[in-house]
C-alpha cells in the first residue's frame, strides 16, 4: 500500500484540473491506468486495431475524442476506457488529471490518472484494440531500449520525442512506444518517482510542475499563432 499511497500523493500535487479546459481547442482525453503488482506500479497500455484509419497498430492509452454528453475530460477518459477495453467507470479511483499535450490533428489531450485492480482482465473491442500490456513504470525512466526522435511540430519548429521498445515476456513480443503516449508516459513516470531519468528530458526537473506548465504554454502558443497566420 506504501507505494500507492505514494503515488496518489505526488500525483495530486500536479493535479491540474480542469485549468487548461477553456482552451479553443477540440477536446480529447486518455486514461493513464495505474496497477500495483508485486510492489511495483505498472501502466496499462493498448494497441490500437489495424482497421483504425488513424495511427493503426499503434501503442496508446484507452482515450478519445470528447463527446457532447461528457460532464468532463475524466468522463471522456473513462468512457473510451469502457468502450475500448471494458473497463467499468466505478472500478477506477481517479487521482488526477495532468498536463495536457496536443496531437497531429491539434487536438487537447488531456491525460486523467487512476488506479486499477491489478486483477483487471482487459477484454479489448477489436474494432478499436488489438492488444492490451502492462509495462513497470519505472521503464519510463530506466529504459532498457530507447533512442530520441527529433521531429518538426505543427509550428515549424524541432523538438524531441521519445521512443521506447519495451520487451514484453507475457506477450513474447516489442511493442513501440512513442510520440503523446511516451510523452505522457515519460511525465507520469517523473511525478511519480521524483528521479532523474537516464535520458534528457524537456523539463527542469527541480522544478516539474511549473515547468511541465510552461512547456504546454508554449506549445499551445506557437500552435495558435500559426492558426493565426494561416487565417
Amino acid at each position: 500500500q506504501g507505494v500507492k499511497e505514494n503515488a496518489r500523493r505526488r500525483l495530486k500535487e500536479f493535479d491540474i484540473g480542469d485549468k487548461f479546459s477553456r482552451l479553443p481547442l477540440p477536446k480529447a482525453a486518455v486514461l493513464l491506468p495505474l496497477m500495483v503488482r508485486g510492489g511495483r506500479l505498472l501502466l496499462l497500455l493498448t494497441v490500437r486495431s489495424m482497421q483504425l484509419r488513424r495511427s493503426p497498430g499503434q501503442v496508446c492509452f484507452p482515450g478519445g475524442k470528447s463527446e457532447a454528453s461528457d460532464k468532463d475530460e475524466i468522463d471522456t477518459a473513462l468512457r473510451e476506457a469502457k468502450e475500448e477495453v471494458g473497463l467499468q467507470p466505478e472500478k477506477v479511483e481517479v487521482i488526477c488529471r495532468l498536463v495536457p499535450g496536443i496531437d497531429k490533428m491539434n487536438h487537447l489531450v488531456t491525460p486523467v490518472v487512476g488506479f486499477i485492480e491489478d486483477t483487471f482482465q482487459a477484454s479489448p473491442n477489436p474494432d478499436e484494440v488489438s492488444e492490451v500490456f502492462v509495462v513497470p513504470l519505472e521503464y519510463f525512466i530506466k529504459p532498457l531500449k530507447y533512442k530520441p526522435l527529433s521531429y518538426k511540430t505543427s509550428s515549424g519548429s524541432l523538438t524531441r520525442m521519445h521512443c521506447f521498445i519495451y520487451d514484453d515476456q507475457e506477450h513474447k513480443k516489442s511493442f513501440k512506444i512513442w510520440g503523446l503516449t511516451a510523452h505522457f508516459a515519460v511525465l507520469l513516470a517523473l511525478v511519480i518517482f521524483g528521479e532523474r531519468p537516464t535520458f534528457e528530458v524537456d523539463y527542469d526537473l527541480d522544478n516539474l510542475i511549473l515547468s511541465s506548465e510552461n512547456n504546454f504554454i508554449n506549445l499551445y502558443a506557437s500552435i495558435y499563432e500559426k492558426k493565426k497566420s494561416n487565417l
